[in-house]
């Protein structure tokens, strides 16, 4: 199974809710509260975020963080790449040195053919993406008699 981590799925909760009122800046401890995530987490995750330059940080009793970018601008993919590291499905996606294989094997270029079309998925989804409301599809019912005549 394919599986992000906890704190990829946290940094999206977070990234998500800083998006909804992206012209203010918002606090750790705010965001902790409104996330339900613990406070160690949210701040080792803004700083993840604000050395990626997702986030941009201000110091001070009035300061927080605030996105670097409009939610538009800022991909699945690289919110994920900053937390997880480049996205790859096996070692030989990003690197051979890693492969003991790698040398025989007749299927790394396949490999990679799948790994771009997982990143190209991810790239073309954004921030401003994911705070959209969710739609569930609709299901369209037609009778059996009207499939068959």
């Amino acid at each position: 199974m394919l599986k992000l981590s906890k704190m990829t799925d946290y940094a999206t909760v977070i990234l998500s809710v800083i998006a909804k009122d992206q012209h203010r800046l918002h606090g750790a401890l705010e965001l902790a509260a409104v996330t339900g995530i613990a406070l160690p987490s949210v701040s080792k995750i803004l700083k993840i975020l604000t050395k990626a330059g997702i986030l941009s940080s201000m110091r001070g009793v009035k300061g927080g963080y605030v996105l670097a970018r409009e939610p538009e601008k800022i991909t699945v993919a690289t919110i994920i790449s900053a937390l997880e590291g480049p996205i790859a499905l096996t070692e030989c996606s990003v690197s051979h040195k890693g492969c003991d294989q790698a040398s025989g094997c007749r299927i790394q270029g396949n490999w990679h053919l799948i790994n771009q079309k997982i990143a190209n998925a991810l790239e073309s989804v954004t921030l401003a993406d994911m705070i959209m409301p969710f739609k569930q599809p609709v299901e369209v019912s037609i009778p059996l008699s009207r499939l068959y005549r």
